[in-house]
């Protein structure tokens, strides 16, 4: 017989502190929890229930529960039989029914989403949903099948290694099953029967003039496929592709160098929580095909087969990974095995993924001991063993020195830096870089992380540093482009985040519950402007876009337009008449003289983009976050000697001069007293002390908040009186 797939994702009962209501799959129970309009974030248990019928089966016939997602941990009753348990929120996992079917039954699955000290994750910027929030199904299967008990793993893994220089591929295709009869296993047009041993089979293929999978240029695909005589079936589809990592010239594709410059996702929708439905999953493409990305980080943890399957097709390279973050926990060392065996076992076929990510930002709330490397070496040997085709790679968070012996561990390395956001100056980014790739020439180095938050209600026409206006994100997104395109040995760079995402969190940038670097809003809805900066970078179709479409009340004489396009001039109208052309490399920026109302329109090879402003007396409020003091410009307030010493210097040149260096220590160790454990954290990071050595004073202390502007002049009319050598 065929395998029959019974979708049981309708007529379920949730409960809910005893209280139920009727509801289908996908579901979470946090889909608004945290945000706005939303009631408190609930993490705990709760239970889904529905009635089970006995499927039609025929003699010896086997049947399985699957679970494609159930956050965080499950427990599976069925007639209030315990079955089984599953740690972990991100996979699927399996369990057969077959001995304990009745005519009618009960189905509960207890799902669980509560702290603990043991499951992934527990201590990160997004919202740990609770639910059934993929489908779950039955599955049907003859006596000798394709195994279903392995880790949610489809019984079928597919090899393929490329030989470019003779333009062929050599195809391994290994199956497990139960029984002893032959698998007759095919692939593109060829079929070989095989007596399995030991419930394994393998099949080797060659393929001449082989078609490559070529990312978004042409993602072809293959297919393989078993059958066994009981009759089960079972298929995978599969790239045929060869890419290294170098640590100087990057990532390369088929032997050509193929920078990977992209976006990270999360998972969830506005209103709709992680319970997302198929056309999420193809409207979610859609926008990365239109920003032109040739990469996704798959943050932080295992998302839906249809979403790496999508990738598969749009040629899009994944960068795939667990959820161990943030937070090292000693009890949770099984989970983070197990979650990273499901991953693979469940994800090998898909060509699209490139890497196996170990962690993310693991030491940004735990240091570097021996039981944290252990894990990740542990980690390593696992994904070694079972996938010897993929490198492993790491997210490291900023603080982290770059002499740390968990750099060591995988095969390559990236960072997430958020120099000129959260701290520090813009230029740092570059900064970092370039220190260390001069230090580790033959060290692989990507950039994992990047970003800063946008309201785009907020608008400013002098946009600085945690405004959150969607003014500063796009300047912000102009300077992280353009580095990273003047260093090529970057093996991959991902803008966090495509999408605006849940956050219980935070409560920050006019919004409750949301992080905001998204280039798009969390319902989709509305793409910021840094969104068309990286289309014009990334999408080589003709576009053109102005920017501040939503800063329509202007205050100022003179306003700035600023266009981003991929062609080599563009020409802007005012009022319908032409106002300027330009020739620019993909920032155009001209400044409009404004008396009233006003529409404006760039046009560039063949498209159009508008917008309309007018000029108004008062700055719009509506367009500020929050009403800041202004920023005090010591060149107009008091003399200055630039022979002397400032809060405008770096904390490394202020404490390299005996006098000026016990002045801010000893203010610097005075405010420390409120914040003992960044405090702490500071004396014991060399890597973050040299960091900090690079910031201005000035800077240091408007992040910090606790100093007022009247205290900052005093301390600055004292440094001035320091003369520099």
């Amino acid at each position: 017989m065929m395998r029959k797939i019974i979708s049981l994702n309708q007529n379920w009962k949730f409960y809910q502190n005893d209280q139920y209501s009727q509801i289908d799959l996908p579901h979470t129970w946090n889909a608004v929890d945290g945000q706005d309009g939303g009631n408190d974030y609930f993490r705990g248990s709760c239970r889904y229930v529905r009635e089970l019928e006995r499927p039609d089966m025929e003699a010896g016939n086997r049947v399985f529960l699957e679970v494609k997602g159930a956050a965080m941990s499950a427990q599976v009753y069925l007639n209030d039989k315990k079955l089984t348990e599953h740690q972990g929120g991100y996979s699927a996992f399996r369990v057969e029914l077959t001995g304990y079917l009745q005519e009618k039954n009960e189905l509960c699955i207890t799902v669980d989403n509560s702290d603990n000290d043991t499951v992934y994750p527990q201590k990160a910027d997004f919202t740990f949903y609770g639910g059934l929030y993929r489908d779950v199904n039955l599955i049907v299967v003859p006596k000798e099948h394709f195994d279903l008990s392995y880790c949610g793993a489809p019984g079928i893994r597919v090899t393929p290694v490329v030989n470019l220089a003779e333009k062929s591929a050599v195809v391994t295709v290994e199956t497990w099953q139960t029984g002893t009869g032959e698998v007759t296993v095919t692939v593109d047009g060829k079929s070989r029967s095989v007596t399995p041993e030991n419930g394994h089979a393998r099949a080797v293929f060659e393929i001449a003039d082989v078609h490559l999978w070529d990312g978004i240029k042409d993602p072809y695909l293959y297919t393989a496929s078993a059958s066994l005589a009981s009759g089960d079936e079972i298929s995978a589809r599969f790239g045929c592709r060869a890419y290294t990592i170098d640590a100087q010239k990057g990532f390369l594709l088929n032997g050509r160098s193929y920078p990977l410059r992209g976006v990270s996702r999360h998972q969830d929708w506005k209103g709709a929580g992680n319970a997302l439905t198929m056309e999420h999953h193809r409207k979610d493409m859609e926008i990365v095909r239109e920003l032109g990305a040739n990469t996704l980080r798959l943050a932080h943890y295992q998302h839906a087969q249809e979403f790496y399957d999508l990738c598969d097709e749009n040629g899009i390279i994944v960068w795939a990974e667990i959820p161990y973050i943030t937070m090292h926990m000693k009890n949770g060392r099984e989970n983070t095995l197990s979650q990273m065996e499901e991953l693979i076992a469940q994800c090998y076929n898909h060509p699209s993924i490139a890497v196996w990510g170990l962690s993310n930002e693991i030491t940004a709330a735990s240091a570097v001991n021996e039981d944290l490397l252990e894990n990740h070496k542990l980690l390593q040997e696992l994904c070694r063993r079972m996938d010897a085709t993929r490198p492993t790679t790491m997210a490291n968070v900023f603080m982290l020195e770059t002499e740390s012996p968990i750099l060591d561990i995988p095969d390559v390395n990236s960072y997430n830096l958020y120099f000129g956001w959260y701290l520090g100056e813009l230029e740092q980014n570059d900064e970092f870089f370039d220190d260390y790739h001069r230090k580790y020439p033959d060290r692989p180095i990507g950039f994992s992380e990047y970003g800063a938050d946008a309201n785009p209600q907020y608008q400013s026409s002098q946009p600085e540093k945690g405004d959150y206006t969607e003014s500063y994100q796009a300047l912000y997104h102009e300077h992280m482009l353009e580095m990273i395109e003047k260093r090529p040995w970057l093996w991959a760079a991902h803008v966090w985040n495509l999408f605006d995402f849940a956050a219980d969190g935070r409560d920050e940038g006019g919004k409750h519950g949301e992080n905001q670097k998204g280039l798009v809003t969390f319902d989709r809805k509305t793409k910021k402007d840094a969104f068309y900066l990286y289309k014009a970078a990334w999408n080589p179709e003709p576009m053109v876009h102005v920017c501040g479409g939503r800063y329509v009340e202007r205050a100022e004489e003179v306003t700035e337009i600023k266009v981003y396009s991929n062609a080599e001039e563009v020409s802007l109208y005012v009022d319908g008449e032409l106002f300027e052309k330009q020739k620019a490399h993909r920032v155009f920026r001209f400044s409009v003289p404004i008396s009233g109302e006003h529409t404006i329109e760039a046009k560039a090879a063949g498209q159009s983009d508008t917008i309309k402003i007018r000029r108004v007396e008062q700055p719009n409020p509506a367009y500020v976050f929050v009403k800041k003091q202004d920023v005090v410009n010591w060149f107009d307030q008091d003399e200055f000697d630039p022979e002397c010493y400032s809060v405008s210097d770096t904390l490394a040149d202020l404490r390299a001069n005996p006098e000026a260096g016990a002045i801010v220590n000893r203010m610097m160790e005075k405010g420390a007293a409120s914040r003992g454990d960044v405090a702490e954290a500071v004396k014991d990071n060399p890597g973050l002390q040299r960091m900090m050595g690079r910031m201005t004073l000035i800077s240091l202390l408007k992040q910090a908040g606790d100093i007022d502007e009247e205290s900052i002049k005093q301390l600055n009319r004292v440094l001035q009186k320091i003369r520099k050598n």
